[in-house]
């Protein structure tokens, strides 16, 4: 599906009732966790992002977990980032596995490096550390590993 990056900024507006921002061919859209879900449907059916690019989390320490992914209508060179705010203390954000196939590992290496729960995902497991991992998630900002003391 062609579509121009002001139509697909426009289209989200209209579905979603969000302003999105618009630089060059990158349209970002910031999305409260309960629309998540939503929204990536909008993108994929809507405004024709068939490629799941990335996504991956940011830890704000006290005011929680951003999720963070892009996708993209390859066809009409439009990017689409997608981010949502968990909120303090809140580590649920909804899968997009059922939008996305593409999704799904990357959803377990969130998981993994930062304790991101993906409701409704398949398969959620640890990808890139063994199931025998001690405890903690190793890009969070409050993560300290016992075993081992920095150089300093």
């Amino acid at each position: 599906m062609k579509i121009a990056f002001d139509v697909a900024a426009a289209r989200l507006e209209q579905h979603l009732g969000l302003t999105p921002t618009v630089a060059g061919a990158l349209v970002t859209l910031d999305v409260p966790v309960d629309r998540w879900h939503a929204a990536a449907r909008i993108a994929h059916d809507a405004i024709g992002c068939l490629y799941f690019s990335w996504l991956s989390a940011i830890d704000w320490k006290e005011q929680g977990f951003e999720v963070v992914c892009r996708v993209e209508n390859l066809e009409s060179r439009v990017a689409l980032m997608l981010r949502t705010k968990l909120g303090a203390g809140n580590v649920h954000c909804p899968t997009l596995t059922d939008v996305w196939k593409g999704a799904d590992w990357m959803e377990r290496e969130c998981y993994d490096m930062f304790g991101v729960v993906f409701d409704g995902h398949p398969d959620l497991r640890r990808i890139l550390l063994g199931q025998d991992w001690p405890a903690g998630h190793p890009l969070r900002k409050d993560f300290v590993d016992a075993d081992y003391s920095p150089y300093r």
